[in-house]
């Protein structure tokens, strides 16, 4: 490490290459998953780099490390603590109906109960909501095609989208 100080890349690279073994040890005493076990070490290893020009080299390099080491596995388990306190395990329930097919009555009636919505608003609306949402025309498009002016199918939008949330919403759409 003392050399690693001075400057010596070669040295760093072989210290933080021999170092690896040694902590992966220190955190298989704790951690069950080699993920958490990675974690940790790789943890361990970016503390070590951050806090390198804190090593005395008249000290043994050590119990420096194992200082550094065990302050960051406590930490690695605390935060795996706090995390596993707020999640709860879910078991994936099997699927009532998995294919596509079995849902598509249903879809044709939302749609059908969609387009007869549109069908009961003002013209203008009634268009607007076709060309921009239905057909999915660029309002630049919708604009060519009906002889509106883009700030008045904008605006013709935005009221048909009012309306039809105060259809289908309870409430009126109102949150």
């Amino acid at each position: 490490m003392a050399r690693a100080q001075a400057g010596d890349r070669e040295a760093y690279r072989r210290l933080l290459q021999d170092i690896a073994p040694y902590l992966r040890a220190l955190a298989a005493r704790h951690f069950r998953s080699d993920e958490d076990r990675e974690d940790a070490v790789q943890d361990v290893l970016l503390t070590v780099h951050s806090v390198r020009h804190t090593y005395d080299p008249a000290r043994p390099f050590g119990p420096w490390l194992v200082a550094i080491a065990n302050r960051r596995i406590v930490d690695g388990l605390r935060r795996r603590g706090r995390i596993g306190s707020h999640e709860t395990l879910v078991e994936m329930d099997p699927e009532t109906f998995p294919a596509t097919e079995t849902n598509l009555q249903e879809e044709a009636a939302d749609a059908r109960l969609v387009r007869e919505a549109i069908d009961q608003l003002p013209v203008g609306q009634r268009d607007a909501m076709r060309m921009l949402k239905l057909e999915e025309m660029s309002l630049q498009e919708a604009a060519a095609a009906s002889g509106t002016s883009v700030a008045a199918l904008k605006v013709a939008t935005h009221r048909a989208m009012k309306r039809l949330r105060a259809l289908f919403l309870p409430g009126g759409g109102k949150s």
